[in-house]
């Protein structure tokens, strides 16, 4: 059945079931989502006027709506304009209406103001509809038959009608029945994203990162830019220092239904995980996903705006309720608790039946610079023992089964590995806010594992953004680097010995990556030490914040690396250079850590040779993959990269190509992915039980 079939036929039979809701005397309002309806009062018809708004003067149904369910007996009403029904204030606000239109307003994009609650009037078929935004209700004024909020509605007739809007929405363009079950050897298949940040929006204050992954009004409230971006985009300053356009870089700030400049491969601040977007990377054959709740105070101290605590952990609280509410959202829409593809699991054994029922297992870590409150200022921690162990129990509690020890600044459980360029002049600075010291360099070794190479720090490129943090004048000495390569001297401390011992004896996974290479170094001796010699297998580096040489090592104890989401050239070999270097006596499964959401580039496009054809079939070949389609956006990987995760697939279809003999061999190692991780895990909660 072609796309177009199968969206019509989806869209057909629940507009079917809505439709049939319509049909009683006391009208379903719990089933209307999907219906297509007319507004009837007495026996005129709601219709648009040239004012902005709405009259109930219609003597036929010429302007029907598409009920958008937006929670419990609440519901969008979009029209054929490519708007929505909604309250006066906010919408005249969100739309630059400087008429105050009375009553109701015909709103570009969705909102609180544009959701009303239905109330079926016993017996008579029809409904009152409150405002979301307060108690009044919609009525008909006498007179003019315009539509206007008062505290005692009209109630009006859902007359089934014909000619409605699909709802905004993105595509997903893959067309089969997503693949389930297991192997003749009883393992899983699907690839494996190891580390992402779905829960980023709330991050940093929760006004830095533009958008988010889901919103009850849909893709219209969902998809928005920052509102301090301004026009053109020439006010975001952090978006251009982060992905290298600072300080002239602009890009257009309209999101739906056009995206001409956003969501795109080098934007480090727009939303590109969208809930369509990652339901179509599941689709494409994903099938394990670890979520990071990630944060950085200093950094939410920085940007002037900002509604959320800065504080790592209670950010951490935060994201944890947020992922849980996104598992509930798409359960809602396949019909109620636990019937959702999207799954959070904290055993092994969870993750499994998961996967192998053909849904995206959803795991979960913790990536904060201060985690526990443990700090370090002046040289002194700013936790105890017992703060990492209530800490420990918490994260546990929350179903977090990972994590990273320390990122981005030095902290009372490890020093960090440098983020290079100039974006670490600006790390290195808060780190100096953090700590109270610049981070400090020594000559590394001959031979031995380093760090990455410190740039000079370039206050007069970042001053500005950074008088929050020190005031208008910078410090009296700038720090002096040695030549590289550039190693930290500060390892894991006794606090951070202590922490991975606690991790060990909770069946936890320790995450290596952000770890300076003295740290890495310490923290691998001491899994490799435990047990009795054994070893520790719950161990991962996921997206290539680790000195190459530790690899072996963490192959040898039966632990996961993965490289990060990389271009599919560099990837592919990345690859190689892993497998040369496995542990034969462990299951090998590859994977990514995009990072997506999370302040990091995604792969861009490749350029150049044969690029991929649409359409395509997942590696499975149960399905078949066109270019995603998201309002008047087209997205084609060979021009956009990996603009969002819906991408996925197709990127991966693109490394097939590019590893030329060896791409049904990669394709597979990918394949194990999530089986390689499960085994992993597994031998992690053996270890400690």
């Amino acid at each position: 059945m072609s796309l177009v079939r199968l969206a019509v036929s989806a869209l057909l039979s629940t507009s079917a079931l809505a439709q049939n809701a319509l049909q009683s005397r006391d009208v379903d309002v719990l089933a209307l989502d999907g219906a297509c309806v007319a507004l009837k009062h007495n026996s005129s018809f709601v219709v648009r006027d040239a004012t902005g708004g709405y009259t109930a003067t219609g003597s036929a149904a010429t302007q029907p709506f598409r009920l958008q369910r937006t929670g419990p007996e609440t519901y969008l009403l979009y029209g054929t304009g490519s708007d929505f029904v909604a309250t006066r204030p906010a919408a005249a606000a969100a739309a630059g209406v400087v008429v105050q239109v009375p009553g109701v307003v015909q709103a570009p994009a969705a909102g609180p103001a544009a959701s009303w609650r239905l109330t079926a009037v016993a017996g008579g078929a029809k409904v009152l509809l409150t405002a979301g935004t307060g108690k009044k209700q919609l009525a008909v004024a006498a007179l003019t038959g315009q539509l206007v909020l008062r505290c005692a509605g009209t109630p009006f007739v859902l007359a089934p009608s014909t000619g409605c809007a699909a709802a905004p929405e993105a595509d997903i363009n893959i067309s089969g029945t997503p693949f389930a079950g297991t192997d003749a050897a009883g393992q899983v298949r699907g690839l494996a994203d190891l580390h992402g940040h779905l829960t980023a929006f709330e991050f940093i204050g929760g006004d830095i990162h533009c958008g988010r992954p889901w919103s009850p009004y849909g893709i219209t409230a969902a998809l928005v830019d920052c509102p301090d971006h301004g026009p053109n985009g020439t006010t975001a300053w952090w978006e251009n220092l982060a992905s290298g356009a600072y300080p002239n870089g602009t890009h257009d700030t309209v999101g739906w239904p056009t995206f001409r400049d956003w969501p795109k491969h080098s934007s480090y601040t727009h939303e590109a995980m969208y809930y369509r977007w990652l339901e179509r990377a599941w689709r494409g054959g994903l099938r394990l996903y670890t979520n990071f709740f990630v944060n950085n105070a200093a950094l939410c101290d920085i940007y002037p705006l900002k509604h959320n605590p800065c504080d790592d952990m209670a950010s951490v609280r935060l994201q944890a309720a947020r992922i849980r509410e996104l598992e509930a959202f798409v359960d809602e829409r396949a019909g109620g608790p636990g019937r959702g593809w999207f799954r959070i699991v904290t055993t092994p054994a969870q993750a499994r039946a998961v996967v192998a029922a053909g849904h995206l297992a959803v795991t979960l870590g913790v990536e904060v610079s201060q985690v526990f409150g443990c700090g370090l200022v002046d040289g002194a921690p700013q936790c105890a023992e017992a703060d990492i162990d209530a800490g420990l129990d918490e994260l546990h509690a929350l179903g977090v089964r990972r994590l990273t020890v320390c990122h981005k600044f030095d902290n009372a459980l490890c020093g960090v590995r440098f983020d290079p360029g100039l974006a670490g002049s600006l790390i290195n600075v808060a780190n100096l806010y953090e700590t109270g010291r610049f981070w400090e360099v020594e000559p590394c070794a001959p031979g031995a594992a380093r760090d990455n190479t410190v740039a000079a720090v370039q206050l007069e490129l970042v001053q500005g953004p950074l008088r929050a943090l020190l005031g208008p004048h910078p410090p009296a000495a700038l720090p002096v680097y040695p030549e590289a390569p550039h190693c930290n001297p500060h390892g894991l401390t006794a606090l951070g010995a202590y922490a991975v011992r606690g991790l060990m004896r909770r069946g936890m996974i320790v995450d290596v990556d952000h770890m300076s290479a003295k740290a890495a170094n310490q923290t691998l001796a001491l899994l490799e030490g435990a047990g009795g010699g054994h070893g520790y297998a719950g161990v991962v580096s996921a997206h290539s914040w680790m000195d190459p040489s530790y690899y072996p090592r963490v192959f040898a104890l039966g632990g996961m690396a993965v490289p990060y989401g990389f271009g599919t050239e560099p990837f592919y070999a990345a690859w190689k250079a892993m497998k040369a270097v496995a542990d034969p006596g462990y299951l090998f499964g590859f994977g990514a850590g995009f990072d997506t959401g999370g302040f990091g580039a995604q792969p861009p496009p490749r350029g150049g040779g044969d690029g991929v054809r649409y359409p395509f079939r997942t590696f499975d070949g149960d399905s078949e993959v066109e270019r995603q389609r998201t309002g008047q956006r087209v997205f084609d990987v060979n021009v956009d990269g990996v603009a969002h995760y819906g991408l996925l697939p197709d990127w991966l279809e693109d490394l097939r190509l590019v590893a030329g003999a060896d791409g049904e061999a990669v394709v597979a190692d990918m394949a194990r992915g999530s089986e390689a991780y499960l085994q992993m895990w597994a031998r992690a909660v053996e270890h400690a039980a």
